[in-house]
C-alpha cells in the first residue's frame, strides 16, 4: 500500500485515520471497527463493501 495514497485516505464513515492491514489486504477504521477491502492494489472504498472487524484485533 502506498504510503502517501494511506496519509490521504479517510474512511468514509467517521474521516477517521485508516490502519492497513498486510495481512488480509485492507483498511481498518478502528472508530467505526470497520474493514475497507484493496482490490488488484485499489481500496475500495464504498460502504457498503465493508466488514465489520469487532473483537477481531
Amino acid at each position: 500500500m502506498d504510503k502517501k495514497l494511506l496519509e490521504i485516505l479517510v474512511c468514509p464513515l467517521c474521516r477517521g485515520k485508516l490502519v492497513y492491514n498486510q495481512e488480509t489486504e485492507e483498511l481498518h477504521c478502528q472508530v467505526d471497527q470497520v474493514a475497507y477491502p484493496i482490490k488488484e492494489g485499489i481500496p475500495i472504498m464504498l460502504t457498503d463493501k465493508t466488514r465489520a472487524i469487532i473483537n477481531e484485533e
